[in-house]
């Protein structure tokens, strides 16, 4: 198949740059041919050696974007995606399939008012997944597009419902794990008696709780060295004070390591793959509805986590990858640290083996598989 990708999200790097990357490369790899159409004024952060079609309208990126200028940016860009909608419906003799790889209820909400609602061909929308805030707009938007069997919204999420409702034209399937593609080497952890590195990675923002994770680190009782190695990326100028802040504070300190910077392919790999484990001790309700980025790398990189209860318990229950404490509590977080790291040689061969069983599950290449069933019916 010809398959069409339509970007317009710009970032300065991180999980949606990888995830086109999985469908890009994996898709190439069951045989078919890949094309993205963006925005005329898109900047690639990586080289996805793809051809490339540039579609009249400048794609609005929300970094820096607070209250009105934030509301002008959405308002902006709600316009120019009914251009870009009008240019893709021209465009559709040219692509067997077009697929928008990050979609909200907005993107299916702004069809009924373009030419793209009657397309031809399966047009795929993935979201990332739905919140209970969000699910009624979603439900609602999607029984609008009903009549069109190739308007196709596929949710990525652990469940085949949405809050217990289901649609004919609505498809749930699991998100896929992000691997380590520029760099062929197993997983390495450290022997007994060496340095356990851990890692908290990934974009920095304030709700992560950084600080409650570093003090809870710090005053840790530890029966073994360890280290923890911190790297952040930052969207917004007050949440990159304050990680700066954070590395005033706390840089001092020998068992700690910060960097403040961007990784993207063979960098943010190698960090990966530096440490021996990943820890998450973020907690927001979202996380029970939106697949955790950091958790699907650590499972496609073969690294145990420590994370908090309402990251996807759904994984949990399924696969021993880590451990888990009780969300907002940094006490428990402090007695869940101190005995993964005490307890990780003893418990690594059962987190390896669940590690293993669940990137299988949720591997890259199944993820397209999936999609590429769903395009096909």
């Amino acid at each position: 198949m010809r398959l069409a990708i339509f970007e317009n999200i710009m970032t300065p790097g991180g999980h949606e740059v990888e995830f086109d990357r999985i469908l890009v490369e994996e898709f190439r790899a069951l045989g078919h041919e890949v094309e993205f159409y963006v925005p005329q004024n898109f900047s690639f952060q990586f080289d996805y050696q793809t051809p490339v079609t540039r579609l009249k309208g400048d794609a609005v990126t929300y970094t820096n974007s607070r209250g009105l200028k934030k509301i002008f940016s959405a308002a902006k860009r709600e316009v120019n995606r009914q251009r870009w909608y009008s240019q893709l419906a021209d465009a559709q003799k040219n692509f067997d399939a077009l697929i928008v790889p990050t979609s909200t209820y907005r993107y299916l909400r702004a069809l009924n008012h373009s030419a793209l609602k009657k397309i031809s061909v399966p047009l795929i929308f993935i979201l990332h997944g739905i919140n209970p805030t969000e699910a009624p707009k979603f439900l609602a938007a999607a029984e609008n597009l009903a009549d069109n069997k190739n308007i196709k919204p596929v949710v990525l999420t652990f469940t085949d419902n949405i809050f217990g409702q289901r649609r004919e034209n609505i498809f749930t399937i699991y998100p896929p794990t992000y691997t380590a593609r520029d760099l062929k080497v197993a997983p390495k952890i450290s022997a007994a008696g060496e340095v356990l590195k851990v890692g908290f990675f990934g974009q920095y923002r304030r709700e992560k709780n950084l600080r409650g994770l570093l003090e809870v680190f710090l005053r840790g009782n530890y029966t073994r060295r360890v280290e923890l190695q911190v790297q952040g990326s930052t969207m917004h100028a007050e949440d990159s004070d304050d990680f700066e802040n954070i590395i005033r504070q706390y840089g001092g300190d020998e068992r700690l390591s910060f960097l403040h910077k961007g990784l993207i392919g063979a960098q943010w790999q190698r960090a990966i793959l530096g440490v021996d484990a990943l820890l998450m001790p973020y907690s927001a309700p979202r996380y029970r509805y939106h697949w955790g980025g950091m958790l699907f790398t650590a499972i496609g990189f073969g690294k145990p986590v420590v994370a908090s209860d309402d990251m996807n318990p759904e994984v949990f229950e399924l696969y021993r990858v880590g451990e888990t404490f009780h969300s907002g509590n940094l006490d428990d977080l402090a007695r869940v640290l101190e005995k993964f790291i005490n307890d990780f040689d003893k418990n690594f061969p059962t987190y390896s083996k669940n590690l293993s069983a669940a990137g299988e599950d949720f591997s890259p290449v199944n993820f397209v598989r999936r999609l590429e069933k769903i395009i096909r019916q």
